[in-house]
């Protein structure tokens, strides 16, 4: 291939990268951290590339709040985790907090909800094998009936387009509603 060709090939496009923050509050610093998310927030929106920012409360029974925010691609995330202004507002947050965990997700890792506190690694993978078992069962009974005379790569690639979509779409929720559950005895 002639480098003029080459060089007519696009560079691949940079993936949008989340973070998730969660921290423990104790309740009696919960409007403290409040107002203190709510400044970085408008701070982080400040800086190009940011694609959102959000705060989610804890649950019944819970101290976390996860602060989640997103950027463009790495290089947009680099600015601001290099700047100085971060670094000003990870100082003013630490005495609201006892402590912290630090989660970042790029392209199919965003399909999982990542808990602060990890429990065993096997919980997670049962948990998936039960899901994709569920989805290739639906597939099987619902889908090959009408699909059965169609040529067997057609066939597979319809079902790992339904598999890859219904985890994109069900993983989050399941991983969140079997939250307890995938944390093990480490939740509090």
């Amino acid at each position: 291939m002639s480098t003029r060709l080459r060089n007519l090939t696009p560079a691949p496009a940079p993936e949008p990268v989340t973070v998730t923050v969660a921290r423990v509050v104790p309740p009696e610093q919960r409007a403290a951290y409040e107002r203190w998310a709510a400044e970085v927030q408008e701070l982080v929106a400040t800086f190009p590339g940011n694609l959102g920012t959000s705060l989610l409360r804890p649950g019944p029974g819970s101290n976390e709040y996860h602060f989640v925010y997103r950027f463009s691609d790495d290089e947009a995330l680099s600015r601001w985790e290099r700047s100085p202004e971060r670094e000003q507002a990870l100082e003013r947050v630490h005495p609201f907090t006892e402590r912290e965990r630090f989660a970042r997700a790029v392209g199919l890792e965003t399909f999982f909800a990542v808990p602060a506190e990890p429990g065993p690694a096997w919980r997670s993978w049962l948990l998936t094998v039960a899901v994709v078992l569920a989805m290739t069962t639906t597939f099987q009974l619902v889908a090959v009936p009408f699909i059965g005379s169609w040529p067997w790569g057609l066939r597979l690639l319809l079902s790992a387009v339904y598999v890859v979509t219904a985890l994109r779409l069900l993983m989050p929720r399941v991983s969140r509603l079997f939250g307890s559950w995938l944390q093990g005895s480490r939740r509090r």
